[in-house]
């Protein structure tokens, strides 16, 4: 069976879309081609030409990393920088390379799902919910076909709010049109004034879905020309975005809880802020660097802030409200591997997926 990057590609952005991304952020096919068939793939949290050798080695055409190579744009290939000498391998070899981020840092059953299952939190939210990735659709239906058009936008992924699916607002009225000679009116005849009662229907959808929402409207609606509208709104998900907030099912000492961290994450070792003294119960955490979360995690009164590249003033932050616990960049996120893995293995079953086994941590620690 063959297996192109585009298949890939598209598997990957309905787990975590690319909209769904920072601003600053680089994800998505980087280096290669979309119609480019694919042997075998190799996923690592970063990239480094140790990566290149290991994926040539293993007979993989296509690395999936967790970081982007290249966060800014580029003017010349000339091999000076380890971001240049990656993708001038990487080509050279054939390779294709693609970045999943932040957009899988914000998703549900993303990078943060992964980790509360590991230290069996039970995620209330996130830390951090994204505002403007929902839009609304409003379009006019003959109230025969209402049930059929509004059942297809659900199916479609319309309609889903929070713990609900299948919401809409719905009224009837009369709509009116006059066809020219060009229209093969549904209802009514071509150069005749008619007026037909409507249902207005409302649903809500995530913006990734525009296109595939439109495509269902179109396919669906009965019209030659239908009538619709579709708005930004601001509503958040609170289901989407950066981080987690939740708890864990028996409270702990904040001594314990470091062990219990330290040993369920196999931490070499971590830093924290002084000890507050409380027991800890409700947890916040943002893998990667998350200094920015810490005031959040105070204002949703968390016992514990977990993240990680925290500066020296950052622990200040802490002011006795809070446990502060930093436990390494790479060791946030070297589970991303796994749920990529995870992933990929269940959607193609006819090609080897690798972890990668090289070691990408820039970060040592002398005992």
């Amino acid at each position: 069976m063959e297996i192109l990057v585009k298949d890939i590609a598209s598997q990957l952005e309905c787990l975590a879309p690319i909209e769904y991304a920072e601003s600053y952020d680089n994800v998505g096919l980087i280096v290669g081609s979309y119609d480019q068939k694919i042997k075998n793939i190799l996923i690592t949290l970063d990239l480094n030409e140790e990566v290149i050798v290991e994926s040539i080695n293993k007979k993989c055409n296509l690395i999936i990393s967790f970081h982007p190579i290249l966060f800014k744009p580029i003017k010349s290939l000339i091999g000076e920088t380890l971001s240049e000498r990656v993708i001038i391998s990487a080509i050279r070899n054939s390779i294709a390379i693609y970045i999943i981020h932040t957009n899988l840092d914000s998703m549900w059953e993303g990078t943060h799902s992964y980790l509360s299952k590991l230290l069996k939190i039970h995620r209330e939210g996130v830390l951090f919910p994204r505002k403007g990735i929902l839009k609304k659709l409003t379009t006019y239906v003959p109230i025969s076909y209402a049930k059929k058009v509004r059942n297809s936008l659900f199916n479609a992924g319309a309609g889903n709010i929070s713990n609900y699916s299948q919401c809409s607002y719905n009224f009837d009225g009369v709509g009116t049109f006059m066809g020219n000679e060009k229209t093969k009116p549904f209802f009514g005849k071509k150069g005749m004034f008619h007026m037909e009662k409507e249902t207005c229907i409302n649903v809500i959808f995530p913006s990734h879905k525009l296109n595939i929402i439109k495509k269902t409207l179109f396919s669906s609606h009965p019209y030659e020309e239908v009538s619709y509208e579709i708005y930004n709104i601001e509503n958040i998900n609170p289901y989407l975005g950066i981080g987690i907030i939740g708890s864990i099912s028996e409270k702990m000492n904040e001594s314990d809880f470091l062990i219990y961290l330290k040993n369920i994450m196999n931490l070499s070792c971590l830093r924290h802020s002084p000890f507050t003294g409380r027991e800890i119960k409700k947890i916040a955490m943002i893998a990667g660097s998350g200094s920015f979360g810490i005031e959040e995690a105070i204002k949703k009164k968390a016992n514990v802030f977990i993240s990680s590249d925290l500066k020296y003033h950052d622990f200040f932050k802490s002011e006795n409200k809070i446990l502060i616990v930093d436990i390494g960049h790479y060791e946030s996120e070297k589970y991303t591997k796994y749920i990529v893995k995870s992933f990929l293995k269940k959607k193609f079953v006819h090609i080897s997926i690798y972890e990668s086994e090289s070691d990408t941590n820039p970060v040592k620690y002398f005992y």
